[in-house]
């Protein structure tokens, strides 16, 4: 199902424009960072501003008011923390189990001001399996696996009427191969927003899925099976 397109326009407007002082903030920071880290290979500044900023506020139009949002797999704050600084309304718990990033996470939280967003230096399948399960309004993630293994690190964390967002680039090929793992999970038939970032930056896409059902207690499985033996 396709869905109408993201207001590009407006998002580069809110970056560069409204929330600039915070964005020129966000980019220092993690420039400085990525110095120690190695947390991104993007480091020129219109390559973040469109592949990393703009290509993060690009969903917002898919996140309800006032949403809780997991993010699993936080690494630098992509799509998390842009999302954060133009949707103030939203809440969210950042899921990272890389100590080093965990640090940058809060350093960047702290220092942009962003009240209602929390780091948890921990694996996303353990904390689906626990407290965090299906407590969720919105769980979402970005360049963090295929679709068929991302479901099943996503999913469980979303209650029953919400949604699990993934931004990806071309992912055709993944949605499909996912569809039975995403129905078993408990989830919708995905609806894909296709778009392109300004100035040849790149083809993307957000892949979203309504949560049907609750999810099974046998998942996720946890032990590195969600990536050594994806759901197929």
């Amino acid at each position: 199902m396709q869905q109408k397109e993201p207001d590009l326009a407006g998002d580069l407007r809110l970056i560069t424009e409204k929330f600039a002082e915070k964005f020129d903030r966000y980019r220092e920071i993690l420039l400085f960072y990525n110095k120690k880290f190695n947390l991104t290979s993007i480091v020129g500044e219109k390559e973040i501003l469109y592949k990393h900023f703009l290509d993060s506020v690009a969903g917002e139009f898919l996140f309800p008011q006032n949403a809780s949002v997991a993010e699993v797999g936080s690494g630098a704050g992509f799509p998390s923390l842009p999302l954060k600084i133009v949707r103030g309304d939203l809440t969210f718990s950042l899921f990272e189990s890389t100590a080093k990033k965990c640090e940058f996470l809060r350093v960047a939280v702290r220092e942009l001001e962003l009240e209602g967003t929390e780091v948890f230096c921990c694996r996303a399948e353990e904390a689906a399996r626990g407290a965090f399960r299906e407590k969720f309004d919105v769980c979402c993630a970005r360049a963090v696996a295929r679709m068929n293994t991302l479901a099943e690190y996503c999913l469980p964390f979303v209650k029953k009427g919400g949604s699990f967002i993934a931004y990806k680039g071309n992912a055709e090929e993944e949605i499909a191969e996912a569809e039975r793992a995403i129905s078993l999970l408990g989830g919708g038939k995905p609806e894909v927003t296709a778009f392109s970032l300004p100035e040849q930056a790149g083809e993307r896409m957000l892949v979203r899925v309504e949560k049907k059902r609750e999810t099974p207690l046998q998942y996720p499985r946890g032990r590195g099976k969600e990536r050594s033996a994806p759901i197929l």
